[in-house]
């Protein structure tokens, strides 16, 4: 007796619409990010505020986006994707609106937040959108594409930012979103498919809140404990909130019911791994925040020429995406994040070998493009092998962690990355200066490029510790698979490779 599935075929039909639609999101946020970092020299004098204040601008929007990011995937998963989107990207696009009119820095910081509001449903479900859209073989493939979009976002920002200010004034970097969003929300509701709603299943409000409290308090530390200093009461205190909220968080979502948080995902090895490897990967690639340091105040480079090498990085990425996602598809997911952590262990090697005072700019932008390609062949896979395994049902939770990941990593490197690299400036200062100077940026040069390059050798010992873990992840991958076609009868097998 054959025992008929009454569950509809997949619609693949419209995939690439779907993809074009989240994208523009995916685009948006991203230039969102880098363009108002832009415009805060000229934020400073026409809301006519100061330096702290105005860093509050960025510091909003990354804090709350960073808060909201995995409530907004289970969100997803209970209610369907479609719908939390729609409402993220016009929340998106209306504060976006309202930060243009802002009469003074208070309202726009407070605008900015609602903004994070919106780019928090978007980012935590736009990956998940893509991922029902394509069939498997192409989920690399199309999150390549995705990562290509990321990259172009990042190049496009700053140079838009920069057109905008200099043509139209500020307020524009925030108008320029109002009209895209209304072309992406008219796109998303017509090829989006609606996702399924999932009856019975409760929002884990207590474990939302105290999960909440806990990153809050981790950001604020963070951001503010570079300031502060790292041992500070206040910044103490903070982790130390951080500490005590997180594990009050792990003991709901092992108690509750329904937890906001699966906890059992991270039982999966793949899942575990490449999660891992994304934050790490996350924070070495917080480097570029020392980068400006070393070729102004130790090469001598025009701040006009450190923006395009910076942009060598962007574009090696978004150069790298879609290929790496292409053969993510049809070699594993494992190998090919596992080439690209590889490549990027080479670049920091060449990065470290290479820096001195009298580096050439040319030479130092070809020696940091295999990082940025590295980087760029690993991310698209590796998010491959995230949303892979995990079921259907939590792509919305898996999709938050990713973006969590991204924004954790961001925030952890530029905190670690930017002391090691002044810890170890000032360690190699002379003899005759050492104790005089508390400020790396006021190092001669030569100290500032031996810090540079063994911050840089730092960053390769970590890469290459993630390269041991991509080994074991691609067993782990090649182990499954094997357990997978063992699994498959002859004929289901036959009928598998018909239906490629």
């Amino acid at each position: 007796m054959t025992i008929s599935s009454t569950a509809p075929a997949p619609d693949y039909s419209r995939k690439w619409l779907v993809l074009i639609a989240i994208g523009m999101g995916t685009f948006l946020a991203t230039i969102d990010s880098t363009i108002v970092t832009v415009a805060l020299p000229t934020l400073v004098g026409q809301l006519q505020t100061d330096f702290p204040t105005i860093q509050w601008v960025t510091l909003s929007y990354l804090l709350t986006l960073t808060v909201l990011l995995l409530s907004m995937g289970r969100l997803g998963d209970i209610v369907g994707k479609k719908r939390p989107y729609l409402i993220g990207m016009t929340v998106f696009g209306a504060a976006s609106a309202l930060c243009g009119l802002a009469p003074d820095v208070r309202m726009l910081i407070g605008f900015r937040v609602v903004q994070a509001v919106g780019a928090a449903m978007m980012q935590a479900l736009g990956m998940a959108i893509i991922t029902e859209a394509f069939p498997p073989t192409e989920r690399g493939r199309a999150l390549g594409i995705s990562g290509l979009l990321v990259s172009a976002g990042i190049l496009t920002g700053p140079v838009l930012g920069g057109i905008l200010i200099d043509q139209v004034g500020w307020r524009a970097i925030f108008y320029v979103n109002v009209p895209v969003t209304a072309i992406g929300l008219l796109m998303v509701n017509r090829h989006v498919r609606p996702g399924e709603r999932r009856p019975g299943q409760r929002f884990d409000l207590a474990g939302a809140a105290v999960l909440g409290v806990s990153l809050g308090a981790l950001m604020l530390a963070l951001t503010l404990g570079q300031g502060w200093g790292w041992g500070d009461g206040r910044t103490l205190a903070l982790f130390g909130v951080f500490a005590v909220f997180f594990a009050a968080f792990i003991l709901i979502e092992l108690r509750v019911r329904q937890p906001m948080v699966d906890l059992t995902l991270f039982r999966n090895p793949q899942f575990a791994i490449s999660l891992t490897m994304a934050v790490v990967i996350f924070i070495t690639a917080a480097s570029r925040i020392i980068i400006p340091f070393f070729l102004e105040l130790s090469v001598g480079v025009r701040v006009t020429d450190i923006g395009l090498i910076l942009a060598v990085w962007p574009i090696s990425m978004a150069l790298m995406a879609p290929a790496a996602g292409w053969l993510s598809d049809r070699i594993g997911s494992m190998k090919i994040s596992l080439a690209g952590l590889v490549v990027s262990l080479g670049g920091y090697w060449l990065l470290a070998s290479f820096v001195r005072p009298d580096l050439s700019p040319a030479l130092f932008a070809l020696l940091s493009a295999p990082t940025g390609l590295g980087i760029g062949l690993f991310q698209a896979p590796n998010n491959s092998a995230v949303m892979g395994s995990v079921p259907r049902e939590r792509l919305g939770l898996a999709g938050s962690f990713l973006a969590l990941t991204r924004n954790m990593g961001q925030l952890v490197g530029t905190a670690a990355v930017g002391a090691l690299w002044a810890s170890r400036t000032l360690a190699n200062l002379p003899p005759e200066l050492t104790g005089t100077i508390t400020d790396a940026s006021a190092a001669p040069p030569a100290a500032i490029a031996a810090g540079t390059a063994e911050t840089f050798l730092v960053l390769a010992g970590v890469t290459g510790l993630l390269v041991l873990l991509g080994v074991w992840g691609v067993r782990i991958e090649n182990r499954q698979r094997a357990v997978r076609a063992a699994a498959l009868p002859g004929a289901e097998v036959g009928s598998a490779k018909a239906g490629r």
